[in-house]
């Protein structure tokens, strides 16, 4: 074979598009020739359904990628130069309980932060790791791009227990440039932000047009209640005095931690009889749209409804990331990888997101120094909910989960996280053999 094999565990995604149509735009220098779509027999429908569309679009670009679905990720690894991780354990499903269960106990519910990402931690990173084993037996020279929620806590987990080649990738910078380039009037291209913290808890320390600092101009547009979220996040407007002590731009997952008390107050009303639902309800009407669309044997392009899923900008990041890598470029990305000495008074080891030079020896973090006190200070609990959650996904200990739902930031209680904890581990029961026995 001559070009690039790229394998996607979790291919029946719909996100898997996005991804379709990044490589089919930059084909002229990231030359895949064959792409595998991976996923489980659960999955085997929207597997179908995706590949036949992700060869409907290879067709219409006149590409000469060869797109494959199997529902054996080892045939899909075998002598893959990229792997990328986009899977969901338990599907929505889970993410519902995810989302609902936290909320009978007055905590916030999220797929990703708080009790809600500390399920899906504990049922993704055994999934991943065993990817890793095989990618380490099947394609040992692979780079595994990680786009599975949590995402930092995943790409922790298998910086520190394989040996895989991994970086962790999240569309929310992307998504603030972009949005600070609306406000700002201004090219994107033209817009540079200094990234630091953690996957979900990164600050724009510094924001640049065409080099000039302009990250007073935008706090002052936020705080006038200009937005910036996501779909998946209430627009809640930030607080002008608060911005301007902080000094730096919010990723809009803060909102979580410095508006807990509005955001559950929200996501009760979603969630109660009469509401829209959780956001994991609401992505279920807009898959099932997705896939209604998907299944048109004349769609041969990635329609603007993908918009509404959350993704935007996945398609950019992962493939822009991949085309840095393989062509040495030395470009700066924003990634999840070890931190070694970027953010000062955090172990070196530790995963961190920050902006890293890219080239084919994967990514250098540039440094960062210290950050400002308040936020060192959260950043550091969150890292330590964070360790202590992937030794206890990756050992099944209930007490090492306890100790880490309890220091999470979005828990108030240790009595609080021994009642969710006991509700996490019963939900999950068929997804956490390692907890067997345990409730």
């Amino acid at each position: 074979m001559t070009g690039l094999k790229v394998a996607v565990i979790g291919g029946g995604s719909s996100y898997t598009p996005e991804l379709v149509d990044g490589l089919l735009r930059r084909g002229g220098e990231l030359p895949v020739a064959e792409l595998w779509l991976a996923d489980i027999p659960a999955g085997e429908e929207k597997l179908a359904v995706v590949g036949a569309f992700a060869r409907r679009m290879a067709r219409k670009a006149g590409a000469a990628m060869a797109v494959y679905t199997t529902l054996d990720r080892r045939e899909a690894l075998a002598g893959a130069h990229f792997v990328v991780t986009q899977l969901r354990v338990g599907g929505l499903a889970a993410r519902v309980r995810d989302e609902r269960l936290p909320l009978k106990y007055g905590v916030l519910g999220q797929e990703t932060v708080g009790p809600g990402g500390f399920a899906n931690a504990l049922r993704t990173i055994p999934v991943i790791l065993g990817i890793c084993r095989d990618i380490a037996a099947l394609c040992p020279d692979a780079w595994l791009i990680n786009f599975a929620n949590p995402a930092g806590l995943v790409t922790e987990a298998a910086l520190r227990h394989s040996a895989v080649k991994c970086l962790g990738l999240c569309n929310v910078p992307i998504n603030m440039v972009m949005t600070a380039a609306k406000l700002l009037g201004a090219d994107p291209a033209d817009i540079a932000i200094d990234f630091a913290g953690l996957n979900h808890l990164v600050w724009g320390r510094a924001v640049r047009l065409k080099g000039r600092d302009v990250t007073a101009l935008l706090l002052e547009k936020l705080a006038d209640g200009a937005a910036l979220t996501m779909n998946n996040i209430p627009d809640l407007k930030w607080d002008g005095a608060f911005l301007k002590q902080l000094g730096m731009v919010p990723s809009p997952y803060h909102r979580y931690y410095y508006m807990t008390d509005r955001l559950l107050a929200e996501e009760q009303a979603a969630a109660a009889p009469g509401g829209p639902g959780t956001r994991a309800e609401q992505v279920q009407a807009v898959e099932e749209a997705l896939f209604t669309r998907y299944r048109d044997e004349n769609l041969a392009e990635k329609p603007p409804e993908l918009a509404k899923r959350g993704g935007a900008y996945y398609s950019e990041a992962a493939v822009s990331l991949i085309g840095a890598i393989h062509n040495d470029r030395q470009e700066i990305h924003t990634v999840n990888t070890r931190n070694n000495g970027a953010i000062a008074g955090l172990d070196a080891a530790a995963v961190v997101e920050v902006n890293c030079r890219v080239g084919k020896g994967g990514a250098v973090p540039l440094p960062v120094g210290d950050l400002p006190a308040a936020a060192l200070g959260l950043v550091r609990r969150v890292k330590a909910y964070e360790l202590l959650t992937v030794e206890a996904a990756v050992s099944g200990d209930r007490a090492l989960a306890l100790d880490a739902l309890a220091a999470n930031p979005l828990v108030p209680s240790r009595d609080i996280a021994a009642a969710l904890l006991a509700d996490v581990l019963a939900a999950n029961r068929e997804y956490l053999p390692r907890f067997a026995g345990q409730s």
